[in-house]
């Protein structure tokens, strides 16, 4: 489901970013939620998925797999069709989410769309082969498996496993197997730079976080603030959807669109909202 440009819908893209520790705290007035920060968070999801988000990005980064995994599942079930697992493709394809959105030190955008094409095992094979050959080099010592050995399953290394075994489960199946991404399946990318924005679309990225183009204090580690300038310049490079991240509230969000931002995406705006079907609605008439 390929996100149009901001000129093809009116009030452009919302997207809500979640940050558990960013979760304001219960009313003093409430007693406390029985089940935590995961029931907070996801009738937060909820929330935000009932107003009309466009996406709902699953951002926790410090969870584990099986963590994440389990708040996947629970966030999907509110969010359908919305969900956007930060950095873990594995978790993405495995709860059915919508999407994946990758960052600096994710895998490669290219490395991920490149599973959106059938790629026939031999392919597979050798994609993985040249890996451990890296990975045994940086070890300093040699591939596992290679060259006239890696078919021969009667040879042995170390603790009685098959010489190449590992590779050998890449090269069974089918001449050419289906796309491991289903049709649809979004790749996002978040950049601070026109030229990460560029590399991303040229990876074949369906859209890009641009940011922060406000201060904001999740955002801190990433320096300055860019401002609308640098916002409206990537937005004239790219074609791909450039989504405006940092510091957005409901005052300055015209103006990013207005930079040419395909929408706006948010953590606090989101969850510290009183009335947050209302942010949804004011964004979207923006």
């Amino acid at each position: 489901m390929p996100w149009p440009s901001a000129s093809a819908r009116r009030g452009g893209l919302v997207c809500y970013v979640t940050d558990r520790r960013a979760l304001p705290p219960p009313s003093l007035c409430c007693a406390p939620h029985p089940l935590g920060w995961a029931a907070r968070l996801l009738e937060t999801v909820a929330r935000a998925a009932e107003a009309g988000v466009d996406a709902v990005q699953l951002r926790e980064k410090d969870l584990s797999g099986k963590a994440l995994w389990d708040l996947a599942v629970a966030a999907n079930a509110r969010a359908p069709q919305k969900l956007l697992i930060n950095d873990r493709l594995d978790v993405a394809l495995a709860v059915g989410a919508a999407g994946v959105h990758l960052g600096g030190e994710s895998v490669p955008v290219a490395e991920v769309t490149r599973l959106r094409s059938p790629v026939a095992p031999a392919s597979r094979a050798g994609h993985f082969a040249e890996g451990e050959a890296k990975i045994q080099a940086r070890a300093g010592g040699k591939p596992q498996g290679g060259g006239a050995q890696a078919g021969e399953g009667s040879k042995r290394s170390g603790k009685g496993t098959p010489a190449g075994a590992g590779r050998r489960r890449y090269e069974t199946g089918t001449a050419e197997g289906p796309p491991a991404l289903p049709e649809g399946f979004l790749v996002g990318r978040s950049c601070h730079s026109a030229e990460e924005a560029l590399e991303a679309e040229r990876g074949g990225a369906d859209y890009v976080y641009f940011g922060p183009v406000y201060a904001t204090p999740s955002k801190a580690r990433f320096g300055p603030p860019q401002g609308l300038e640098a916002l409206a310049a990537v937005c004239r490079r790219v074609r791909i959807p450039v989504v405006a991240i940092g510091g957005i509230t409901l005052e300055n969000a015209a103006a990013c669109l207005a930079a040419g931002a395909a929408g706006v995406a948010a953590i606090r705006l989101f969850q510290e909202a009183a009335d947050l079907a209302a942010v949804v609605r004011a964004l979207k008439q923006r």
